[in-house]
């Protein structure tokens, strides 16, 4: 006892960080009063991937030894401001939070930081303003590895639409221009219509259906989140196009998040391949770094213990690019971007209860 004592105190890199992990979900039996408070903010939930995300956090706070104070901004930065004040008021020694507007975050990342109260950002990645760390996935890999399965499956010609989701979101703008980058650079014959949608599922499907009267030749569709997931499958069918990918007829769909409704409708032929966004180790380690930083501290670029790697974005952030993989039916290879089966046992999305 006293050896695992000693060595849950020297934590003091990534990897001890993981023993850290092991150390405290071994004694989550710590009264509220002994465990280090925390605020968490849910950006919303409406969506099936954020829900995950808010299943897995109460969880990992407890396995961490963490009291949790959360709140729900509903995808407004106004109420994701309030709800700081809040935490402040209520004593937090740190915050994680998933500003969807990425700009207008830093007043308070600002004021947070006078406070001295550290911030982890889950899934965006501010302006401007300092944080903690930022725990996110390479989103503009995102966009390359949806480029290169539809590059593929077109054999480099032909039309398809681009849901985007909000340009005021880095994860919006990483994900468009990359998108855009790859399919100038690989593909020049296809032709990308790109449509704004603000996340907004019935933007998007409205937009497709425009898109797809004005061009019934359309093959491909890029989806940047599930959020368009349900309209999309329901403008496809509306036109008969919701068919067997080896139908002549069929038009091929690539999703972001990783959510199970992705993956049996990957599995069922619907759509061909999403790009699984780590809701539970979002969970995981926007918790493990808030520890991190109440207990002092500090980490450096690099690869971690948990196959991510840790970028300088500019003084004062960090970001952990956890792995986000291709998901798609076969297990294939698509312009060099490996990918692992829609059944897989190892994405987050086959091992909800």
């Amino acid at each position: 006892m006293r050896l695992r004592t000693a060595l849950c105190s020297a934590v003091s890199t990534l990897s001890a960080l993981a023993l850290l992990s092991a150390c405290s979900s071994g004694s989550t039996s710590a009264s509220a009063g002994d465990a280090p408070l925390v605020g968490v903010d849910y950006p919303r939930s409406d969506t099936d991937f954020w829900n995950s995300y808010i299943k897995y956090t109460p969880e990992y706070g407890k396995k961490l030894g963490l009291s949790l104070k959360t709140t729900n901004s509903q995808n407004d930065v106004a109420k994701l401001t309030a709800n700081a004040q809040t935490f402040i008021s209520q004593g937090v020694k740190g915050i994680a939070m998933a500003p969807q507007d990425t700009a207008a975050i830093a007043p308070t990342l600002a004021q947070l930081e006078s406070k001295k109260i550290p911030v982890v950002t889950v899934d965006t990645r501010p302006d401007t303003g300092n944080v903690y760390m930022v725990v996110r996935a390479d989103n503009r890999a995102y966009g390359e590895k949806a480029c290169q399965y539809l590059g593929t499956k077109l054999d480099g010609k032909g039309k398809v639409v681009m849901l985007e989701g909000g340009l005021d979101s880095i994860n919006g703008r990483d994900r468009t221009e990359a998108f855009n980058d790859c399919m100038k650079r690989n593909y020049p014959g296809i032709k990308v219509f790109g449509e704004a949608t603000n996340w907004d599922g019935a933007v998007a499907a409205q937009k497709l259906q425009t898109d797809l009267t004005a061009h019934p030749d359309i093959k491909g569709v890029y989806m940047e989140a599930s959020f368009a997931l349900s309209g999309t499958l329901q403008v496809l069918k509306q036109k008969g196009l919701l068919v067997d990918p080896k139908d002549k007829k069929h038009v091929f769909v690539v999703s972001n998040d990783g959510i199970p409704e992705e993956l049996k409708s990957i599995a069922a032929g619907k759509i061909d391949a999403t790009v699984s966004q780590p809701a539970d180790l979002y969970a995981k380690y926007a918790l493990l770094y808030l520890k991190a930083a109440i207990d002092g501290k500090t980490f450096k670029p690099g690869k971690t213990d948990h196959d991510s790697t840790i970028i300088k974005v500019r003084d004062g952030v960090l970001e952990d690019q956890l792995s986000a993989p291709l998901v798609t039916s076969d297990g294939g290879t698509y312009g060099g971007v490996p990918s692992v089966k829609s059944d897989d046992k190892s994405l987050w999305g086959n091992n909800l209860g």
